[in-house]
C-alpha cells in the first residue's frame, strides 16, 4: 500500500479532531414516538399486528418513520458533526428476532444453535435486516451530501455495526461453562449480511462499536474482511469498545491493551471507546489505549450515568460533556470526538465548539496506510 492517495477520513483526522454524532435512542425519546408510531400503522401494514412490543426497536424507525430519522441525522450535522451513524445499532437477524420470533425458554426449551439457525436462515428477518441497514445508510448518504454541499465541508456516514444479545464468550448455563447460545459461524453469517447491506447503501466506513464481547466483535471483523474480498472493495474500519470500571470489555474482560492487540492486525481506521460509565471514569483507559495504539484514538461516552429523572435519561448536559471531551483534546488524547447515550445534538454542538482548533493526538507513521487501498 501507498500513502500517496489517503482517504479522504484520514486527511480529515491529520487536520484536525473530527466530531461524530450523539445518541439515536435518547434523541428519538424526545420526539414522543408511541407504539403505534414504530408499527407504521398508517403507512406500513407489515409491522401492524406484531405480536411482541416494538417501541424498543429503535432500528425499525428507519423504516416507519424515515422522517423523524432524517431530521435527527439533519440535526446532528448542523451541529457540527463531520460523521454521522446508521441507524442500524442492532440491525442483524439475530438482534432483530428478538422483536419478532418467540422465544424457546418459555416453552421450557432453551436458546441454542438450532434455533439461532433458524433465525439466520429466516426469509422475514434476512429482507429486514438488510432493508433497515441500507435504507439507513441511504438516509444518512442523502443528508451528509445535503449538508455537506450546503456548507462546503465533506461529511461522511459511519455504517454502525453493535453488539448483539447473544455472547460467544460467554456460556448462560452455570452448570454447562462450554455451552453457547450461538456459534461462531452464525454470527459472522449475521453480519457478513449487514455488512453487504451497509455497503450497497454508501457509508464511507464501517463502525464495529460498543465491543463488550471480544469474540463477538472478531466475528464481525471477520465478516468485513471476508465481504471486502468477496465485493472487491475496501473502507475504512473504526472499532470501538464498550468498558467496565476496571478497564477491561464488559463480558470477554480483556483489558484495553489486550483488546488494542486483538484487534491490531485489521489495521484499522480509529480504534476508541465508547458508551461505558462516562467520560470520567472513562478516563485512565482512554489515556492507556491512546498510548498504547498507533492509530487514531475516537472517544465517544455516555453522558454520565443513567439519570431517569433527567430529561435525556443521563446526568450530564452538554456543557458537562465539552468539559469532558475538551479536556481530552488538550491533552492530545483523541482524533474523533462525539457522544452515546444520552448526547442529544445540544451535546454535540457542545463538543464541537470545545474542540474547535485544537489539535489533533499525533499517531506515529505506519509502514504502509490503513486506507490507502480503500480511497
Amino acid at each position: 500500500m501507498s500513502n500517496a492517495h489517503p482517504h479522504p477520513l484520514e486527511k480529515l483526522l491529520a487536520s484536525r479532531i473530527a466530531v461524530l454524532d450523539g445518541a439515536m435512542g435518547t434523541t428519538i425519546r424526545n420526539y414522543g414516538m408511541t407504539e403505534a408510531d414504530i408499527r407504521g400503522e398508517r403507512s406500513d401494514a407489515r409491522f401492524r399486528d406484531a405480536k411482541k412490543d416494538l417501541l424498543n426497536d429503535g432500528d425499525l424507525f428507519t423504516l416507519t418513520q424515515p422522517q423523524m430519522i432524517g431530521d435527527i441525522h439533519r440535526r446532528f450535522l448542523e451541529a457540527g458533526a463531520d460523521m454521522i451513524e446508521t441507524n442500524t445499532f442492532g440491525a442483524t437477524t439475530i438482534a432483530q428476532s428478538e422483536f419478532f420470533l418467540g422465544d424457546p425458554r418459555e416453552q421450557g426449551a432453551r436458546k441454542d444453535p438450532a434455533f439461532y439457525q433458524k433465525v439466520i436462515e429466516d426469509p422475514f428477518l434476512k429482507n429486514l435486516a438488510w432493508e433497515i441497514n441500507e435504507q439507513s445508510a441511504r438516509q444518512c448518504r442523502v443528508w451528509a451530501d445535503r449538508v455537506g454541499e450546503a456548507t462546503g465541508r465533506q461529511r461522511f456516514v459511519a455504517g454502525a455495526i453493535g453488539p448483539l444479545t447473544v455472547s460467544l464468550s460467554n456460556s448462560p448455563d452455570a452448570e454447562d461453562a462450554g455451552f453457547r447460545v450461538v456459534t461462531f459461524n452464525q454470527v459472522k453469517t449475521a453480519y457478513a449480511e449487514q455488512v453487504h447491506a451497509l455497503m450497497a447503501g454508501g457509508v464511507d466506513t464501517l463502525l464495529v462499536e460498543t465491543i463488550f464481547d471480544s469474540l463477538n466483535a472478531k466475528a464481525a471483523l471477520v465478516a468485513i474482511q471476508e465481504v471486502f474480498a468477496e465485493v472487491g472493495k475496501k473502507l475504512p474500519v473504526m472499532i470501538s469498545a464498550a468498558v467496565g470500571r476496571g478497564g477491561e470489555t464488559m463480558i470477554s474482560a480483556q483489558t484495553v491493551e489486550a483488546f488494542w492487540t486483538a484487534v491490531e492486525h485489521v489495521k484499522p481506521l480509529s480504534v476508541g471507546l465508547n458508551c461505558s460509565l462516562g467520560p470520567d471514569l472513562m478516563a485512565p483507559f482512554l489515556r492507556e489505549l491512546s498510548e498504547k495504539a498507533n492509530v487514531a484514538i475516537s472517544c465517544y461516552p455516555n453522558a454520565g450515568l443513567p439519570n431517569p429523572l433527567s430529561p435525556t435519561g443521563f446526568d450530564l448536559q452538554p456543557e458537562d460533556m465539552a468539559r469532558y471531551l475538551g479536556a481530552f483534546a488538550r491533552e492530545g488524547l483523541i482524533n474523533i470526538a462525539g457522544g452515546c447515550c444520552g448526547n442529544t445534538p445540544e451535546h454535540i454542538a457542545a463538543i464541537a465548539k470545545a474542540v474547535e482548533g485544537v489539535p489533533p493526538r499525533k499517531v506515529e507513521a505506519r509502514a504502509s496506510s490503513a486506507l490507502a487501498s480503500a480511497a
